[in-house]
């Protein structure tokens, strides 16, 4: 009798139990037994079949309501090792196991793509995608799961910092997450109305340097001074580390990095590393702030996920188990328009790295436009208006011609949408 296993790897994100109780709930319904893999890949790619249990639809029925994982979570990487991918295929064929939901980002969808290659077709694979990030190569409308309860949490967080810093007459950098894009990190600041929100998109090319993240902010600092006010909140994503030469950030090189190579960004204090650079700018322009810098990554990851996540979720698992006992298999799956649609993953890979392509900020949509509208930075607006640059210029103790010489790299428009 065959089986569908579930399993979890990477990071965590509301809304994950919502898509296991889903795929419990609809593969019992079809007489087919389900086991859950606890852990992600780390204890079965190793041979060890122990960590496997069954689920049913009484035990699953309400858990998704709540965040975190129901089946624990981890980022070993069976792909890594040759020993481990067929250790993973051979833990599944002694368990019974011929069909496989995953559900992870896009280190994990590399993963279910590699085992059902791998099977020669004996077991079948289908990827639900998640991540805060938002960053996974879906259609530019369809959100991944976790994304829109991790940006509510995030806003609440960064309006409660916005009190305090208009309270207390201080600054607040907050780095959100992001590996390699800045949706959610744009998407806290947008709605929270943050002072100004950075993401590594706008930083490319000469761009790249830390001195122009220092720039901008310092810049927007000075900005804001000059309007009398004293408080303010920046959202950088955590994703500016990646596109930093490592010259810029002397210790990077010795961060721990994960199973898939990856900088663990939580060991880089990338809002202190920040905070010192642009503390020192100012100082040495004789202008005193306070600034406090703030992670928020974990606090958003394993909260409850908000009703929006609990419907997608569930569409998602539902849609994932039919998907699969129907015969299907090798695919990503999607919500689209209200209907589910499979995504190959020979459509969604990078043909030149055999992974999963990163969904970026699109600089020149009016989502970007309008969030940098309502942001205060330096701008060419400032440089036309002398009166206002002379203001500016003052707070930094410097004539508008130097002010202009030293913050060049800061005064960047909206790119046109």
């Amino acid at each position: 009798m065959s089986k569908l296993g579930i399993v979890v790897a990477g990071g965590p994100a509301p809304g994950i139990n919502s898509v296991i109780a889903a795929a419990v709930i609809r593969a019992r319904l079809s007489g087919v037994e389900v086991v859950g893999i606890r852990d992600g890949f780390k204890w079965i790619m190793t041979g060890d079949t122990t960590r496997v249990v069954p689920l049913e639809i009484s035990g699953t029925t309400r858990i998704h309501y709540r965040g975190g994982s129901f089946l624990g979570i981890s980022r070993a990487n069976p792909t890594k090792h040759p020993e481990h991918m067929a250790g993973t295929l051979a833990s599944l064929a002694s368990l019974g196991v011929d069909k496989l939901v995953t559900i992870g980002g896009d280190d994990t969808a590399y993963s279910a793509h590699r085992l059902a290659l791998a099977s020669a077709g004996k077991l079948r694979v289908v990827h639900v995608p998640k991540t805060i990030d938002n960053d996974l190569d879906l259609p530019p409308e369809v959100n991944t799961f976790g994304y829109l309860t991790a940006r509510s949490v995030g806003v609440s967080i960064v309006e409660n910092l916005m009190v305090d810093a208009k309270t207390t007459a201080r600054w607040y950098f907050v780095v959100a997450m992001g590996r390699k894009a800045g949706h959610l990190a744009l998407g806290i600041g947008k709605a929270a109305a943050a002072t100004i929100t950075l993401i590594p998109e706008e930083f490319v090319g000469a761009r790249a340097r830390l001195s122009t993240i220092v720039d901008t902010l310092a810049g927007a600092i000075i900005k804001r001074l000059a309007q009398g006010k004293h408080d303010g909140v920046a959202v950088l994503a955590e994703g500016l580390v990646e596109i930093l030469p490592e010259s810029d950030l002397a210790d990077l090189s010795r961060v721990e990095r994960d199973a898939h190579d990856h900088i663990r960004l939580a060991e880089v204090n990338f809002g202190d590393i920040v905070k010192a650079a642009v503390r020192a700018r100012l100082e040495g322009l004789g202008v005193d702030v306070t600034i406090v810098s703030k992670n928020i990554g974990y606090e958003l990851r394993c909260a409850d996920p908000v009703a929006s996540d609990m419907e997608y979720c569930r569409d998602l698992g539902h849609s994932a188990a039919r998907f699969i006992l129907e015969g299907g298999s090798g695919a990503l799956v999607s919500m689209q328009g209200g209907r589910f649609k499979p995504i190959p993953f020979a459509d969604i890979m990078d043909p030149a790295t055999g992974r999963m392509r990163v969904r970026m900020v699109d600089l020149h949509s009016e989502r970007y436009a309008i969030a940098r509208a309502f942001m205060l930075r330096l701008g060419q607006t400032d440089l036309l208006d002398r009166a206002a640059l002379a203001r500016i210029a003052a707070v930094a103790n410097l004539s508008p011609e130097q002010f202009e010489r030293e913050f060049s790299s800061a005064f960047c428009d909206v790119p046109a949408s």
